[in-house]
């Protein structure tokens, strides 16, 4: 993968997770497992997170209670088994502001953050507008969007609008507005040639089955069930991120996927969370 290493770093699971909050349509189906994870980006030059999941002793926490989240894991010890510090993070991408998303920002005090001018628009929108409105505040944390007004009096946050090419060398930030968020994004990590693409789709993408809709062999796009968008716009954007990839499904990373595992090297740590090595630049050495 050229200059890039990329991991997917569990830091909490939900056993009981609503099967049709991740495939649209998927009614009285059950619960299933899903992992809750950010991914970890390092070049010569740059540590960067996709995401930086949540605090488990602020309403994050409480959020997390009331779906299943459980074996909560904090940035400094999920990092350490690649050898990074919260300190270390100089870059946050961030695909949405979800709690499970963005609420350990606290954690990462030298990162300059990365989030699209539309997604915190759009919520600052719908904290104004009050209590009626209160069912599209599901996910959000207010305190969350309160910490990014610290974050940009503090010189550390930009608002992107639309596509940023190269925010990094070899990473770009993509929208995908009004799908699982109104100001989603992914990001797009590339080697030096630019022949070989990731896509690491946040929320928009949850598991494969939602580009496959669990038919390999004559696949259709499944949305994911919980989103403030169009459930067009989510396929729209899925078909988007198969093109920039090949049709290669397996470069495409979701975090809430636990079949990664299976495709990547993949260990469990002490505490019993995945860390997938999706790629490793060059003499970089393997954490699995």
């Amino acid at each position: 993968m050229g200059a890039h290493s990329v991991w997917v770093l569990e830091y909490a699971r939900s056993p009981v997770h609503p099967v049709s909050g991740v495939y649209y349509g998927a009614h009285n189906q059950g619960t299933m497992n899903l992992p809750f994870a950010y991914m970890l980006i390092r070049t010569a030059d740059a540590v960067a997170l996709v995401d930086v999941g949540h605090d488990a002793n602020d309403f994050g926490g409480e959020i997390a209670n009331s779906i299943g989240v459980t074996g909560w894991t904090p940035p400094d010890v999920v990092l350490a088994e690649c050898g990074v510090r919260p300190e270390d993070v100089t870059y946050i991408f961030l695909t949405h502001a979800h709690f499970d998303h963005i609420g350990g920002l606290k954690f990462f005090p030298n990162a300059k953050i990365f989030i699209q001018k539309k997604e915190l628009a759009s919520w600052m929108w719908i904290l104004a507008k009050g209590r009626r409105f209160r069912s599209l505040q599901a996910g959000l944390n207010p305190a969350d969007i309160l910490y990014l007004t610290q974050a940009n009096i503090e010189g550390r946050l930009e608002l992107v609008e639309g596509r940023r090419e190269n925010v990094l060398p070899g990473i770009h930030l993509y929208p995908a507005h009004d799908t699982h968020t109104a100001g989603s994004q992914y990001v797009v990590v590339e080697n030096d040639d630019g022949d070989d693409k990731l896509v690491l789709s946040g929320d928009v993408i949850y598991t494969y089955q939602n580009l496959t809709g669990g038919s390999p062999a004559d696949p259709y796009f499944v949305p994911p069930g919980l989103a403030n968008g169009s459930q067009t716009k989510l396929i729209e954007a899925a078909e988007e991120m198969l093109g920039i990839v090949g049709n290669d499904e397996r470069r495409i990373i979701p975090v809430h996927e636990e079949q990664l595992a299976q495709i990547y090297p993949s260990r469990l740590t002490d505490r019993g969370l995945q860390i997938v090595e999706v790629c490793l630049a060059v003499g970089t050495q393997s954490k699995i």
